[in-house]
């Protein structure tokens, strides 16, 4: 540990020691609660004035949070906006400047978590780096919009297209805004000017400064959540850490309590993402960062960053429930300037592929990373396909009649907790002698029903039709 982190760590690591956390962790925590405050005095001080001020405010924020958790390396994000501003200077709005950024933010990325990989997941600058990284190539993204015609432009493209180069302050003022610079939520830089220019104020707020904000209960209502969540993950790693699936115990389990091991210990890892999330989210929300009009009754929403649907994700029966439902902001961002952009391939597996590499190379270098997204891809064609042939069979509205629904529910509920899980192991345990361990005592049995699918899929799907020509005679 080097000067800077033993000055602002002392109390901080005796606090960490005397609660069983890591220390970066709980450093990393007390900056995103500090958003909270930042929040509350940005809004009753500065909100619909200047600014310049504005900007201001929120650089010194998250620069002085950057350098509380990382000390002079919060300069490696500096050294990234100076030079992605400088290209959008010389050629941004074309397509050599999305490449120069890409390759330029990704390669910087990539080197910084070759510098400070270890074989764990590492509380480091590179964590920041890589919301920033996304950030950065967006922006490019979108002034490369800004130039097309509106006509050239999906819906979505219209909403964050960029028709002039900001300022450098504008780009320092999103990069830094203290709510999302450490861990997300991702947003466009078009949300966020319309934000500082107060667009997004509830239209019967005033921006008196004896009044609340019609954005603070929910705001804090979702970080509330948020430590809910956190409290359910402190419990559950007290009894099942990572470490649990290295261990011995673990292997003279029998072989389904091993499985449903794998499902709840991948549960409570999830809760550790999620309460994050839900924290940052609130902190944006206090802000009032996140309005996104008003309902059908005239509430006003806030949920213009949320990045997990709670209720779609604790009720999810399969693996496209987790997609829509966690991670939103990632997820639709991968969706807007990876996917969509490949659409000229003219396949969408090839596209999806494609996605799915980014997001683990994006993620970092270990082997972890690219088996959980090849999981993912081979999991999610299985269940396309699947799906495709219940609905041409009709088998899919015979199981949905009596006794079979709460029992089709039970077996999706038992299929989505189990293999979640299993897919979450290399995620989590990173290298391959980890993760390669954990698979082998439970014989790598996930791997052996996705991944033949392409193989008994004409089977399957022999059945299914067979099935539904011998109930068509009954009939």
């Amino acid at each position: 540990m080097d000067g800077a982190s033993m000055s602002r760590g002392t109390l901080l690591s005796q606090l960490a020691y005397s609660l069983g956390a890591p220390e970066p962790a709980l450093r990393l925590l007390v900056s995103v609660l500090i958003g909270y405050p930042l929040a509350i005095i940005h809004r009753h001080t500065l909100y619909g004035h200047l600014l310049q001020y504005q900007h201001l405010f929120f650089v010194v924020s998250g620069l002085s949070i950057g350098y509380f958790n990382y000390g002079w390396e919060v300069l490696h994000s500096v050294a990234s906006v100076l030079v992605v501003y400088g290209v959008l200077k010389i050629i941004g709005g074309t397509l050599i400047s999305v490449i120069c950024i890409f390759i330029f933010t990704m390669g910087y990325l990539l080197a910084g978590y070759y510098m400070t990989g270890t074989e764990t997941y590492d509380i480091k600058w590179s964590m920041p780096q890589c919301v920033l990284t996304l950030r950065l190539i967006g922006l490019a993204f979108d002034l490369f919009d800004g130039k097309k015609l509106e006509e050239e432009l999906s819906q979505e493209q219209k909403k964050k297209a960029l028709s002039k180069i900001p300022s450098l302050l504008e780009v320092a003022g999103y990069t830094y805004f203290p709510a999302s610079f450490l861990v997300g939520p991702q947003f466009s830089m078009r949300r966020y000017l319309d934000f500082v220019a107060g667009i997004f104020r509830d239209e019967v707020e005033t921006f008196q400064t004896d009044e609340l904000p019609n954005c603070l209960v929910p705001g804090l209502k979702r970080g509330g959540l948020g430590f809910v969540y956190l409290g359910l993950y402190q419990v559950g790693i007290l009894f099942f850490p990572d470490s649990y699936l290295l261990g011995k115990e673990f292997q003279e389990l029998p072989f389904w309590k091993r499985c449903l091991t794998l499902g709840l210990w991948g549960k409570i890892t999830l809760y550790k993402y999620i309460s994050c999330w839900l924290i940052s989210e609130g902190v944006c929300i206090t802000a009032g960062l996140t309005y996104n009009g008003k309902d059908s009754s005239g509430k006003s929403r806030w949920d213009g960053c949320a990045n997990v649907k709670l209720r779609v994700f604790e009720g999810a029966t399969k693996f496209g429930h987790f997609i829509t439902s966690f991670n939103i902001n990632t997820n639709n961002w991968v969706a807007q300037y990876v996917y969509k952009r490949l659409k000229f391939l003219g396949n969408r597996y090839i596209s999806q592929a494609a996605a799915l590499v980014f997001l683990a190379v994006w993620h970092g270098l270990h082997s972890g990373y690219y088996m959980c997204f090849l999981l993912e891809f081979v999991i999610m064609k299985l269940e396309k396909d699947l799906e495709a042939m219940l609905e041409q069979s009709e088998i899919k509205e015979f199981l949905r009649h009596g006794v079979l629904r709460p029992l089709t529910w039970l077996v999706l509920k038992l299929y989505t907790f189990v293999f979640m899980g299993y897919c979450l192991v290399p995620f989590v345990l990173l290298s391959y002698p980890r993760w390669n361990h954990v698979y082998m005592s439970v014989y790598y049995f996930g791997h052996f029903v996705f991944f033949p699918w392409p193989l008994y899929s004409p089977f399957v799907k022999k059945l299914l039709k067979l099935w539904k020509l011998r109930r068509s005679h009954r009939e």
